[in-house]
């Protein structure tokens, strides 16, 4: 269960302690996270909401390790990431976290499955055991059928389940969706957190979402709205 704060005796999937993120301009100073704390459970898929500039994207960066924050702790499964290497930071980051855009990011002139295969190019996977990952993901995306198209022969909906595909291949601890829906129409962003639901429930995947979109946010277990770089409200959606 997400809380904002630590229970005596719980131990979470993802724990943040006394988080900040300042960013120097000049000389002014920006700060973006400030002193924030949040416990999250294996299997929760949390969406975070807050007006443009609230630290929801640089949160978001600082979990999956793209970034280092100013002062404060990130502990994925028991590893400290904000006392790691760059070097050891960049190994766990290929190994813990998959990371679904808004905007898809395929390398057009691959086809879907040379695409979430790029991921594991960089693992001592032989060839055979690469394709049992890649098929498995575009399986469980809905898309089989389509491994050997093109981006520019699938739909926006298609191609961002193939984007969840190559963030799934490598079976990361978790998923980090920054804005996953924000360039669908509705029909597509549906299917998308649709599919994002059953990844959180049926596959037990630990899912943390930024979104705008209250639709989108009311797929999740809960919500977490931030303010000014701190979370201030925890809202948890019921479920049938």
């Amino acid at each position: 269960m997400v809380r904002l704060t630590a229970e005596n005796g719980l131990v979470s999937l993802i724990r943040v302690r006394d988080l900040d993120k300042t960013y120097i301009r000049g000389a002014e100073e920006i700060h973006v996270l400030q002193g924030l704390n949040l416990d999250v459970d294996a299997g929760e898929f949390v969406a975070f909401m807050g007006p443009s500039g609230s630290g929801k994207t640089t949160l978001l960066n600082l979990l999956g390790g793209l970034d280092l924050p100013s002062a404060g702790t990130i502990s994925v499964a028991g590893d400290e990431i904000t006392r790691m290497s760059a070097r050891k930071l960049t190994a766990w980051r290929a190994r813990h976290v998959g990371f679904v855009f808004q905007m898809y990011n395929l390398l057009p002139v691959l086809t879907a499955f040379q695409n979430v295969e790029l991921p594991l190019l960089l693992t001592r996977l032989s060839g055979s055991e690469r394709r049992q990952h890649v098929e498995a993901a575009l399986q469980v995306v809905g898309l089989a059928d389509r491994m050997h198209h093109y981006p520019r022969q699938l739909s926006g909906g298609q191609e961002q389940r193939v984007g969840i595909a190559r963030a799934l291949v490598a079976d990361p601890t978790f998923l980090l969706c920054d804005e996953p829906t924000g360039d669908l129409d509705r029909k597509s962003a549906d299917d998308v957190l649709a599919l994002l639901a059953t990844l959180a429930r049926a596959y037990k995947k630990t899912i943390l979402m930024v979104t705008h979109d209250p639709l989108a946010a009311a797929r999740a277990d809960v919500v977490l709205h931030l303010e000014k770089g701190a979370l201030v409200e925890a809202v948890r959606n019921h479920r049938p």
